[in-house]
């Protein structure tokens, strides 16, 4: 049974807030935005953003600077305020040097989340990365798991804890379809399939909550448990 540790990036791995904070501020000096824009954007970025949010803000407050201008300074202040503490980059490390295959699941537009992921270092640190924006699903419903694919000349696959992604307006079936047809491998070795059903992560024999949790901890007890 191949080991295998799935992590959110905002929230978890690195600090989505304070880097916020920091990008929404850098904007609003370079383009002179009313106060009113500003809180506009806080308000409305506190939970994800794309382009399509600056494209609104553009139209609300009369702004000249294209929508697509304003998110490319954003993607670049974000990754640039981005950070994740040393002690999570060494876990990470540590994991895999352990023998577990580590990849990250996480909500977002491709080119920002990707972006983060380079410039905190940790793209160097995982197997692989699924991203809501390339796939077009969103954790956490439908059902969506990460299978092993079997070896050449075999018809096994075993497969890997389960995670929780939603599918927006759309079945299993035309997912799987839609998967298949841009060969979604995520982490290698691994393929991501649809099921129709209902899932409670807490249900699988190897999840722990981690909400209120130090990733750290998180980290520490998935290597101690390769030791044991």
């Amino acid at each position: 049974m191949p080991r295998l540790a799935l992590f959110d990036l905002d929230g978890t791995l690195a600090d989505r807030q304070s880097a916020l904070s920091d990008a929404v501020t850098r904007l609003r000096r370079t383009h002179a935005l009313t106060a009113g824009a500003e809180q506009w954007l806080r308000t409305e970025l506190a939970d994800r953003a794309n382009v399509a949010d600056f494209a609104r803000l553009r139209a609300t407050f009369a702004l000249e600077v294209s929508a697509a201008q304003l998110w490319q300074e954003y993607v670049g202040l974000m990754a640039a305020a981005s950070s994740c503490r040393p002690e999570v980059l060494e876990g990470l490390a540590h994991l895999r040097a352990s023998g577990w295959t580590v990849g990250i699941v996480t909500n977002g537009a491709s080119d920002i989340q990707r972006a983060k992921l380079t410039a905190t270092g940790l793209a160097d640190l995982v197997d692989g990365v699924a991203v809501s924006g390339d796939l077009e699903i969103r954790k956490p419903e439908p059902k969506v798991s990460l299978t092993k694919k079997p070896k050449p000349g075999t018809t096994g696959a075993g497969t890997a804890p389960k995670v929780n992604l939603r599918k927006k307006a759309r079945d299993a079936d035309r997912l799987n379809t839609e998967l298949a047809g841009r060969a979604a491998l995520v982490i290698p070795g691994f393929t991501v399939t649809a099921q129709n059903a209902a899932f409670d992560v807490s249900d699988h024999e190897s999840y722990t909550d981690p909400h209120g949790a130090d990733v750290t901890a998180l980290l520490a007890a998935a290597v101690a448990g390769v030791s044991e």
